[in-house]
């Protein structure tokens, strides 16, 4: 019995496979880039041919992999100040996405997040001058609101983005930026693991399957940050956030 027979009803045609594995790909040389994106980008082609109860988790399980791999070559680029001011915070989000996640719409918070990004991009790309660093009182709002959009849509790496590009050089803004989506993916995994979530042998095999196509975008998405200077893979990085945001707003118009 092949790999692929373990999938069951998830035994993709092969374009399907193509078109899943370039959606992988793609979300994760945004990854690659920016330390975050991989929901956003993915889950809508993944729609097509899965649900989302199960794409989330699946693409919990790659991130776990993709951070982990982008912290060790990094680890000692991590600004351990900011990592330990931000970790409380995201916690406490990731506690209160998973409360609001229970026993609230999450529609309507899908839209808000979805506006407020945006807003904040445009104004980031529209303004020539701001400020070259936000206080560390940022912390506190980036850190739990980023756990909470974290628990709650899969995507709160930006705000870590534009805390952490504020403040500190490309590297080890990525490098924090990978410690933080490592600790975040490791509380979702275990969230899910504890509901039961892994038990399904399937959704551990496409995991496995799609390991190549999470690795070829991790090794683009280096490249090519290699290649730009800070000031460049700032404004990206916004264009990325607007992006995010865009995508949110239009999720919330098609439910």
């Amino acid at each position: 019995m092949d790999l692929f027979s373990w999938l069951g009803e998830w035994a993709f045609a092969p374009t399907q496979w193509l078109v899943i594995g370039l959606a992988i790909t793609l979300a994760y040389i945004v990854f690659g880039i920016a330390g975050f994106g991989t929901a956003l980008v993915a889950a809508p082609i993944l729609l097509l041919y899965m649900p989302l109860a199960k794409i989330i988790p699946l693409l919990v399980l790659l991130d776990f992999v993709a951070a982990f791999g982008n912290l060790l070559p990094s680890r000692r680029d991590v600004a351990r100040p900011e990592l330990l001011r931000l970790l409380p915070c995201m916690a406490v989000g990731c506690t209160l996405g998973v409360i609001f996640l229970l026993n609230l719409k999450s529609d309507l918070l899908l839209m808000l997040m979805g506006l407020f990004i945006s807003a904040y991009a445009i104004y980031s790309l529209w303004i020539k001058t701001r400020p070259t660093q936000l206080s560390v009182l940022w912390a506190l709002p980036m850190g739990t609101v980023g756990g909470m959009f974290g628990a709650l849509f899969g995507s709160g790496g930006f705000l870590y983005a534009i805390y952490l590009n504020s403040r500190l050089s490309k590297e080890a803004a990525r490098a924090t930026q990978s410690a933080l989506i490592s600790c975040s993916t490791v509380v979702r995994l275990s969230l899910f693991i504890v509901a039961g979530v892994y038990a399904e042998l399937p959704l551990l095999v496409l995991a496995l399957c799609l390991l190549p196509a999470m690795a070829l975008g991790l090794w683009v998405g280096r490249r090519l940050t290699m290649k730009m200077s800070r000031e460049a893979f700032v404004r990206l990085v916004t264009w990325l956030v607007l992006a995010s945001g865009l995508a949110l707003i239009g999720r919330y118009l098609s439910a």
